[in-house]
Order: C-alpha cells, then structure tokens, then sequence
C-alpha cells in the first residue's frame, strides 16, 4: 500500500514526484517489485518534460565558431611575427655582407702584346709507303732455297725465295718435245698442201696441233718462273716467315717489302679546309720518336670527295726519307700554313675565361678609391686601387701556351692570367707575379 500523500503534494506532477520518491524502492536498497498499482501506468518523471528556468545571472559559453576564430588569430599572430623577425634578421644579415668589405684577390698579371702570326693549321696523321706489301706466291710448292737478307735492301728482280719445281721441269721436257714434234709434222703437211697431195684442212689441223702444244710449253714454263719468288721493286726487306721445306700454298706470305724512300704522309682535314690545302703546299712533320727533328715535304694529292660520314676529306704529302728515318704506320704531327702572316694581338691561354655563352678576360685598370672605403679591420683606405672588369672576347688561333685575340682586346692593356675563377666584375686585386703560368709559343715540358 502507499503511504499518506502528503499536503503539500498537490496536482497531478506533485502528486507523481511524491510518489516516485518515497515509494522509490531504490532509496532503500531495495530491487523494484513489479508494479501492481494503477501508478504503475502512468508515466515515469524521467519520460516526462520538466519545466526549467533561465537563470539570468549564469555565463554564456562561447559557440565554437568564435573558439576556432580565437585560435586562428592567435596562430597567425604568433607564425607573423616568428616570420617577420626571421625577415628582419634575414634583412640586417645581407644589409652587413653587402657593407662588408672584401680582401683583394691576389692575381697574376700579362700585358697583352702584338705579334705577326701566320694562319697555321695543325692535323695528325700516318706514313705510309710508296710501296708495300708482304711478297708471296702465286703457285704452291716446297721451300727449296731462300735468298732473304733481314732487314736489307734490294733491287727489283732479287730472287728471294725458290719452291720445288722437279716435276714441273719433266713435264716441260716432255711438252718441248711434243712441241717440236707438232712443228715439223706441221712443216711437212704444209708442203704437201702446196703440192696438193693432202686437203687444206689437213694442213691447218695440224698447224692448230702444233700451236697448241708450243703454247702448253709455254704455260709450263710460266707456271716455273712462278715458283721462283722474286723482289717486285726496290724496297727495305722485313722479317722473313717461312722456313726451308716448308710447304706454302698459294697466297702464304714470304716475308715484307717496304719502299721507304721516298714516304706518303696520309692525313685528314675537316671539310671547312676544302681549298686552303692545294698541291704543292709546303707541309712540315715531326714524330713522337725522333723529338726535336722537324722533316718537311709537299702535298701531291688531295682526295676529290669528303667522307659522308666523318665529313673529312684526305690529303696525301709526299717526304724525303733517305736514312729511312720514318716508317710505314708510324704516327705524325702534320702542322701547314694556309695564309700569309698578319698581325693579332696574344695573351696566355690562362687568361681567357672560356663559357658556352662567349670567352672573356678580366681587364686591370687602377681607379681612385671612393670615400668612405674601409679595410676589414675598419681602417681608413685612401689611395689607388687596382680593379678587373670584365671584357668579352673573340679568340682565335692557338700556339703553344698563347692565342690570339681577334676583338675585344687592345695591346698594352693587363688582363688577369691566374685566379679567374675567384673574380668578378669591379673587384680589387692585388698582382703577384712571384709564380707566372707558362707562356711558351712552343712549350717544351721536361719527363719528370
């Protein structure tokens, strides 16, 4: 049953919320019976609205909206200003290089010259023999003598070599005898001819007979005459390569004859040279063996067509070679003129700044110092300076250490000749010139 309702316990909401409290079995620790009452039916407090109100003293929470504008303004503030001293920094830094004073670069120094140079060209090249060739045999056949002196000279017509020829012989023997057979048999027919005894044809035949048989003679001596080798043309024995009895076959190599008095030089040029080099222009040849020695001779052939796929041409000279100084192979520096001489102005190769977008010099020219210049201790600096400044430049031919300068460039000017790569455009230099690279038109290097 239920207890008294309270008075104060009045309307239908009171009436449940007393209820539900003191008939609440959880306040007692109690498990909830099963509803058996009317009450039961009617719903709970919690399933019910409740009624609040406002309390116009509470604090209003902000919406999130505002939170994450709050923080994103905080953010920015904060990054702005880390980026702005960065900035600041980043500014004074570059501001104090820029003022920074900068030590002279110690440079070495050239005053560019004038000097009468003649167009010269240079190309390599190879000797090769008037003529060569490795002497060998056209007929098969046992070595029976040899006649070879290593390394000596002979004349055309030297027998160097002698093959078999017994059997060869005998057949000769019997082929002459055969031959003079068919010629009197064929005298004797011709007689009768005239005489009318015999036909023509007869006559003829046996002419043919005989002919025929003096010709298989011949052959047979030929084919003798080829097993006996001999020096084809004047020339410089090699080394020999066959031994006695040993049998060659036709086309074996016997041994190398060279004709080396007087040599071709064989050398290519490119295209662009196509009628600078002409017949009968002076060439001059030096060799990596014999160092020092220059040996000159004279172009005698030029090669009509260019090679398509080098786009060279070639170009044969002609040399006196009579203490056979130069050999067939060796390799050859080939140097020729291809102008008269005229006048350009030369520095050292070390001078010129060498760029794919064009060559340069840096140019040394002494100016007054501005006021104001400071060392890097912060002294005062008064006085001349030497500066470079930077000149483009056309060059031209090249000769030893030096090379020419076509425009850009006068005589008497100093151009810097060491230490390019530390150099800009107006800054101060100092020259030293205890060390100077080398200025040779013909350096000779020493074997170290």
């Amino acid at each position: 049953m239920c207890s008294p309702i309270p008075p104060a316990c009045k309307g239908r909401f009171a009436l449940l919320a007393c209820v539900s409290n003191r008939d609440n079995p959880l306040r007692h620790g109690v498990e909830p019976a099963p509803a058996r009452s009317s009450l039961s039916r009617l719903p709970r407090i919690e399933d019910t609205p409740t009624m609040t109100r406002k309390d116009p003293h509470a604090r209003k929470t902000p919406s999130t909206t505002k939170r994450m504008i709050l923080m994103l303004i905080a953010v920015a503030v904060i990054f702005g200003g880390v980026f702005a001293v960065k900035a600041i920094m980043s500014k004074g830094m570059n501001d104090f290089f820029d003022t920074m004073p900068q030590p002279a670069a110690a440079v070495t120094d050239w005053t560019a010259k004038q000097e009468e140079w003649i167009d010269a060209q240079q190309a390599v090249g190879t000797f090769t023999a008037i003529n060569g060739t490795d002497v060998t045999t056209e007929a098969g056949g046992v070595v029976r003598s040899l006649s070879i002196d290593v390394g000596k000279p002979v004349k055309a017509g030297t027998v160097l070599a002698q093959l078999n020829t017994a059997n060869e012989l005998a057949v000769l023997k019997a082929l002459d005898a055969s031959a003079k057979l068919a010629a009197v048999q064929r005298d004797r027919w011709q007689a009768l001819a005239r005489d009318k005894l015999v036909s023509q044809a007869e006559a003829e035949e046996r002419t043919t007979q005989a002919a025929t048989t003096l010709a298989q003679a011949e052959a047979q001596r030929a084919l003798i005459a080829q097993k006996t080798i001999r020096a084809p043309f004047d020339g410089v024995l090699g080394i020999r390569k066959v031994n006695l009895g040993q049998y060659l076959n036709p086309g074996d190599a016997i041994v190398s004859l060279q004709a080396l008095d007087p040599i071709y030089l064989d050398f290519t040029l490119p295209e662009q040279r196509v009628g600078q080099v002409l017949p009968g222009a002076k060439i001059r040849a030096t060799v990596d063996a014999l160092p020092g020695q220059v040996f000159e001779g004279e172009v005698t052939a030029v090669e009509p067509q260019v090679d398509p796929a080098t786009r060279n041409f070639k170009v044969q000279a002609t040399l006196d070679n009579g203490e056979y100084n130069l050999r067939p192979g060796a390799f050859a520096h080939v140097g020729f003129d291809t102008g008269d001489a005229r006048k350009v102005v030369v520095v050292p190769q070390t001078a010129i700044s060498f760029n794919p977008y064009g060559n340069a010099v840096y140019v040394i020219q002494e100016v007054q110092r501005a006021e104001g210049e400071k060392d890097m201790q912060g002294n005062a600096l008064t006085g001349k300076k030497l500066i470079v400044r930077q000149r483009f430049v056309k060059t031209g031919a090249t000769r030893g250490d030096l090379i020419a300068v076509t425009e850009g460039l006068k005589p008497g000017e100093r151009v810097a000749t060491s230490g390019l790569l530390k150099l800009r455009n107006d800054a101060e230099v100092t020259v030293n010139n205890k060390v100077q690279p080398v200025t040779e038109a013909q350096p000779k290097p020493e074997n170290r």
